[in-house]
């Protein structure tokens, strides 16, 4: 460097000692002069007047940050390094890291430090109950009378009601399905009897059949049994003919009578269900081992009590007939699902087929 700057002076008046860097020469060839302070001025003093000049170079470089008041270097508002803070991690962003991943995260969130120790009364140990309090607990757990007789009630109304469902179940469902099972097999065996040419006695026995009833306006097709039991022959879905006692009726065959039969209106397979939809002419065709026998409905009584045997007479009283003939007469309970009444049916007969001749047009049509 050439080129002149002012002289420096220390605190005294004097130049400044040699550290504070070499003083200008007069020429090239000048040695300076050495000269020392007797009082060497304070840090403080050298370091707020004379700036140290760099003793290595005299080229451009970053100026040191100037100090605060606690002599600490006065950093930008934006640039805090995590050294600034508290329990900071010296080093780099790595050595940052690295540490925060020992804690439990990258950014701090480790686990929850344990607990003290639970030391509510719930945690410790109970105490065994003396003889008198477990006989008090025993007591109270004990249900009262009230209860038990609530509980007794209440089983007993269950137990009824289950008991009801199943006999209905049993008397609208069971009783029908068992009662076309064995109607529908009696009826099978009475047209292989007469297929097979077998000859049935003129005298049946309460319970045997002997003919089959259609109803062709109500699809019906039932078997016709001697008797009007209700255990062996009206519970087995068939239709019994009155042939017994005072209430004896005529058989399809004799020249003059009344041909009476009964059967259930519901369950046991309640084949005169809908016998009151009949009306004055429709067909009902009894059949034999010789013979179609074909009335016709002439008219019904709907209701009548069950004393009323003269409407089995063999001039029925209330049918509307006034001479002898050959009748029908068709009985069963009313109102449904009770016997207090009985319903009524009457008809003609108005052909008499033998069954070489074929099946009479009622059941053709």
């Amino acid at each position: 460097m050439t080129a002149l700057r002012p002289e420096r002076k220390d605190l005294y008046g004097e130049r400044p000692y040699e550290s504070y860097g070499p003083a200008p020469y007069a020429s090239a060839g000048e040695a300076p002069t050495a000269h020392m302070p007797t009082v060497p001025p304070t840090d403080e003093q050298a370091t707020t007047l004379l700036p140290s000049a760099d003793e290595e170079t005299m080229a451009l470089r970053v100026p040191d940050p100037p100090l605060g008041p606690q002599r600490e270097p006065i950093r930008a508002s934006g640039a805090t390094s995590a050294s600034s803070s508290p329990g900071a991690t010296p080093g780099g962003r790595a050595a940052r890291r690295k540490a925060a991943k020992r804690r439990g995260g990258r950014h701090g969130g480790g686990r929850e430090p344990a607990g003290p120790p639970d030391t509510s009364p719930a945690s410790e140990p109970r105490r065994p109950l003396s003889r008198v309090e477990a006989r008090r607990q025993a007591r109270l757990r004990k249900p009262g009378p009230g209860v038990i007789a609530s509980r007794a009630i209440g089983e007993v109304f269950i137990t009824t009601g289950v008991l009801m469902l199943l006999f209905v179940t049993y008397q609208l469902w069971w009783t029908n399905v068992r009662a076309h099972a064995q109607a529908g097999s009696e009826t099978h065996q009475l047209q292989d009897d007469w297929a097979s040419g077998k000859r049935a006695p003129g005298v049946f026995e309460p319970g045997q059949g002997f003919a089959i009833l259609h109803i062709p306006t109500l699809d019906v097709v039932a078997p016709i049994a001697e008797g009007v039991s209700n255990k062996q022959v009206l519970d087995k879905g068939m239709v019994g003919h009155y042939g017994e006692g005072a209430l004896k009726t005529a058989m399809p065959s004799a020249r003059t009578g009344n041909f009476g039969l009964a059967a259930h209106r519901n369950t046991h397979g309640e084949p005169f269900r809908y016998i009151n939809k009949l009306k004055p002419g429709d067909a009902v065709v009894v059949e034999t081992q010789d013979t179609y026998f074909v009335y016709k409905v002439t008219s019904t009584l709907p209701v009548t009590p069950p004393s009323n045997t003269g409407v089995l007479n063999p001039i029925p009283r209330g049918s509307g007939f006034t001479e002898p003939g050959r009748y029908i007469t068709l009985t069963t309970c009313t109102p449904e699902f009770t016997s207090k009444y009985r319903l009524i049916v009457w008809g003609k007969m108005v052909e008499d087929r033998p069954r070489s001749k074929g099946k009479p047009d009622a059941l053709i049509e």
